[in-house]
This record gives C-alpha cells, sequence and structure tokens, in this order.
C-alpha cells in the first residue's frame, strides 16, 4: 500500500504495512489512546512503518499538532497487542488507535503539549462521528492491557478531553481516608468491587480476591480517572469515582 486518502482532512498520509483486514465483519466501536515512548515522533513513525516491528497505529500526533495517518480507518492496525474490555479480546479488529509522542518513562513523563492536545480532540472528535463511538469507550492503552502498558499515563488531560466533548469523565471523589482494599483481601466486598471494575469493562476476576489482577485493574482506572494518586489501594475516593463513573452511563441512570 503505497498510499490512501485520509480519512482525517487535515492529516498526512505514511502508509504503513502493518494492517489488516478487521475480522469477523468487526467495526470500530472503541477509540484507544497511546503515547509513543520513544525519544522523537520521527522514531516512532520509522518503527510503526517498519515491517519488522509488526506494530503500527491509525495515526501519529505529533507534539505541533501535526497529525500522519498510517493505517486507513476500514483496516485493522496492530496497535493493542493482547488486550480485553467488555469481554472483547480482538481489540485490534474494533478500535481505532492514535499514538500521541511522548517520551513516557523514557523522558521523564514530559507534559503534553497544547497544541498536540487539541489536535488529538480534533481528531477523536471525527472519529468519533464517523464510527458512532461511544463516550465510555474512549479508552487508554491501560485501560485495556493493565498488565502491559500503562500509556498514556496519569499526565494525559482526560478533564480536557471531556470538556470538548470527547470520553467519559466524571471529577473523581477527594482522596481521604476511610475503608480501603488492597494485596490480600478477600470477601463480598471485594467481589463488589470486582464487578463494578468488570461491568465498567476493565478484565478483572470475580472472585472475590484482591489479587493482583484486581490490582492492576485498578491502577489502570486511577491512571485514567483518578490521577491525583496512583497506587492501586482500593480508597474511597477510588471506590466512589467508579461508582459515580457506573451511575452517570446512559444505560444505568435512573
Amino acid at each position: 500500500m503505497n498510499g490512501f486518502k485520509p480519512d482525517h482532512l487535515r492529516s498526512d498520509v505514511r502508509a504503513s504495512p502493518n494492517f489488516g483486514p478487521r475480522k469477523d465483519g468487526k467495526r470500530p466501536s472503541i477509540l484507544v489512546l497511546h503515547y509513543t515512548g520513544m525519544e522523537t515522533g520521527e522514531a516512532a513513525e520509522n518503527w510503526l512503518a517498519n515491517p519488522q516491528s509488526e506494530v503500527s497505529a491509525h495515526y501519529v500526533v505529533h507534539e505541533d499538532g501535526r497529525i500522519v495517518q498510517m493505517v486507513p480507518e476500514s483496516e485493522r492496525a496492530w496497535h493493542a497487542g493482547q488486550s480485553f474490555w467488555k469481554g472483547e479480546t480482538d481489540i485490534n479488529s474494533c478500535s481505532v488507535g492514535i499514538e500521541i509522542v511522548n517520551g513516557g518513562p523514557l523522558l521523564g513523563f514530559p507534559e503534553f503539549e497544547p497544541a498536540q492536545i487539541d489536535a488529538v480532540i480534533d481528531l477523536c472528535k471525527g472519529i468519533i462521528s464517523r464510527h458512532g463511538i461511544r463516550p465510555e469507550y474512549v479508552l487508554a492503552h491501560s485501560d485495556i492491557a493493565p498488565a502491559r502498558k500503562i500509556d498514556p499515563g496519569e499526565k494525559f488531560p482526560w478533564p480536557v478531553l471531556f470538556d470538548a466533548g470527547v470520553g467519559h469523565w466524571v471529577s473523581p471523589s477527594p482522596v481521604r481516608g476511610g475503608r480501603f482494599f488492597t494485596l490480600g483481601d478477600q470477601g463480598q466486598p471485594v467481589e463488589a468491587l470486582q464487578s463494578m471494575l468488570a461491568l465498567y469493562g476493565y478484565g478483572v476476576p470475580i472472585d472475590g480476591v484482591f489479587g493482583n489482577a484486581t490490582q492492576l485493574g485498578i491502577l489502570a482506572f486511577q491512571r485514567h480517572f483518578r490521577p491525583e494518586k496512583v497506587d492501586g489501594v482500593a480508597d474511597m475516593s477510588t471506590i466512589e469515582t467508579l461508582h459515580r463513573l457506573l451511575s452517570s452511563l446512559p444505560a444505568l441512570s435512573a
């Protein structure tokens, strides 16, 4: 594939060979945001265009707001890897992936640039409109792969996107004392917490045991929805924020 017409008109095209057809007739219903985690945007593009990498994304958004489309939205890019959301395990076949140029831990977790976030919002709005993606299906890579990924990380400005009409958000409940659950805890309250995480979409067991998988789910949830304190402990702030997110979903509202 030497080139294609961009889905997002304000994007350049650099075609990656790393893609295939969406499987089983699936269409995009999820939008996944990543950071590149590399030193430069050019290095990230080169990696995503390298057939030996066997990875790709539909879009790359640079610090200055420049957008590069590498795979048509109609095709299956290879960005999600082993992942899970609401029972779906082939996220690549039902998602669009955006790589946001940011060094992440390699460069000490730099801030995202305002022009870059403006471009991400504009791009997301177009994708959401074209595919009818629901707000709660605009996700972090860490949401769908909490055992492997932390991107786009706790510095990503999800509230700014929400205020612009992208994604799902409630203001986090304040961090404070009170009852909490952590590794090794067991019982019905832990099972209720796991049920809420699973209902929102996270891949956690519902067995009443606060094990590693549950802790990873809590960490991913906190990175996205309660970034002030990301420690894997299900404190009252985390539980209340999760409950309010579930209550704000249209299908679950009273």
